[in-house]
């Protein structure tokens, strides 16, 4: 057990990125964009990345991919802001969150994502698309709510343009993700579509319509 746990300690130091960090000049560099645009920021007091789609972005493959990292099982962290655009149309819902297991060329992905305007909408059926799992490529939202309704999302209260602290924790085949500190996840999935022997890098995730914020990125390797 005690070397486990060192095992696990040492792997947090050398694979823990920490956006926040002083040394702003490697942020943007520690990233490959696909389809967004990336720059430094500063938002709600926290030095953070910001993106936003480009407009020719097409399908699901725009994030910002962490360079010089293998994932396949452990703990990903961080905290992560998503609100529509002023230009945004009326389904914009601010989208934004993590991927996991993203082949380096953004081919191939596992995402967890927020739409935070739905957290609190007066329409209960939106509420129950707070939180959401796709799988790229073969498994959009659309796919996932049509074929297996209520299965990839779930209710979980946030709100637009604010902060939320994220926690996705995976293993083989089955992925937690957890909201705000809670102790209980908000979404389960125990089937990922891409399979369990995966891997790939973690990346910073947006949608159409969207300006997402990312701060705090913390990544345990557990194999």
């Amino acid at each position: 057990m005690i070397n486990k746990l060192l095992y696990i300690l040492v792997l947090n130091i050398l694979f823990s990125l920490n956006l926040n960090a002083q040394n702003s000049a490697k942020k943007t560099a520690d990233v490959v964009p696909f389809q967004v645009t990336v720059k430094e920021s500063t938002f709600k007091g926290k030095n953070a990345l910001e993106l936003e789609m480009k407009g020719e972005a097409n399908g699901d493959n725009t994030l910002a991919v962490l360079k010089d990292i293998e994932f396949h099982n452990g703990i990903i962290e961080a905290t992560i802001s998503g609100q529509p655009l002023a230009s945004a149309g009326e389904t914009a819902r601010g989208f934004v969150g993590i991927a996991f297991r993203a082949a380096s060329d953004a081919s191939k992905m596992e995402v967890f994502y927020l739409r935070p305007t739905n957290g609190r909408a007066n329409d209960q059926l939106r509420r129950n698309h707070s939180s959401q799992y796709i799988s790229i490529p073969g498994y959009p939202w659309e796919k996932l709510r049509k074929e297996t309704p209520g299965k990839y999302e779930a209710y979980v209260d946030i709100l637009p343009a604010e902060w939320v602290k994220v926690k996705i924790v995976v293993q083989d085949e089955t992925a937690r993700l957890y909201v705000n500190g809670a102790h209980q996840p908000t979404l389960i999935v125990n089937d990922l579509k891409q399979g369990k022997n995966i891997r790939g890098s973690v990346g910073l995730w947006i949608g159409p319509g969207t300006l997402g914020h990312f701060t705090d990125v913390k990544i345990t390797k557990e194999d």
